[in-house]
């Protein structure tokens, strides 16, 4: 329609402008120039304006273009994301960290786990070298799935790589061998968790209640449940849950 076509233009023109002003832009600009181009079903446009603004942000392009898939993908446009994500070589712009992290993070979520893992294993084949971020994106997606094989192979790599687990690792794991009838992994690592002085939160706790209780093993389940009760002010809360947006 024209009037989509003239709302592309206007705030692709915006947003341009303001790039090239080297003014900081906001999140909510960014998702505001996804959500005009997801009414867009030719991609011949977001193509172009992924060149050109490219063009205007080099040599620093790359954390733009991040934002901008992250984006994308916060309004459900999912195949643009992967398509501003393809497009990065053909740009000159080369993908770092954060490129990756928002790449494996988009589509873990939506359950394309061969594509995920073929990312991560690119993102090491271009020498990037994995964080806790990373770690924590495969577990959290390959958890949802029942992948405990792969959550362990991963599990066993991040150690290896000497990348320090936090809370999500933690919360992850716990409820992975958890929920696989390996109650005892999840104890260990809940034990692991606390010794490294990682507060549990009350999701942990009622993970392992559940399955303790599952396996049989009540008086455990029963323990931990005091355990849970006597520490609620000390436990970790949403806000620790959360991960900083790009």
């Amino acid at each position: 329609m024209a009037t989509e076509g003239n709302e592309m233009d206007f705030s692709s023109y915006i947003f341009k402008y303001l790039l090239a002003s080297r003014e900081s832009l906001s999140s909510a600009a960014y998702l505001s120039i996804a959500k005009v181009f997801a009414k867009q079903s030719e991609c011949s446009d977001l193509l172009r304006f992924v060149n050109e603004i490219s063009e205007l942000a080099s040599p620093k392009s790359t954390p733009v273009l991040n934002r901008l898939i992250y984006s994308f993908a916060e309004c459900g446009q999912i195949d643009k994301a992967l398509l501003i994500f393809d497009q990065l070589e053909s740009v000159k712009c080369k993908r770092d960290l954060i490129t990756y992290n928002t790449i494996l993070d988009v589509l873990g979520r939506v359950g394309r786990l061969n594509e995920m893992l073929h990312e991560f294993a690119a993102m090491k084949e271009a020498s990037i070298s994995p964080d806790v971020v990373t770690f924590n994106t495969l577990l959290n997606s390959l958890r949802k799935v029942g992948r405990i094989d792969m959550c362990s192979s991963i599990w066993k790599e991040m150690k290896e790589s000497s990348v320090q687990p936090d809370l999500l690792t933690y919360t992850a794991l716990i409820e992975c061998f958890g929920r696989s009838g390996n109650i005892h992994q999840s104890l260990s690592l809940f034990h692991e968790m606390k010794l490294k002085q990682i507060r549990p939160s009350v999701y942990i706790y009622r993970s392992l209640i559940s399955n303790l209780k599952k396996m049989g093993k009540v008086e455990v389940a029963m323990a931990i449940s005091e355990e849970m009760n006597s520490s609620l002010s000390e436990l970790a809360g949403p806000k620790d849950f959360k991960r900083n947006k790009i």
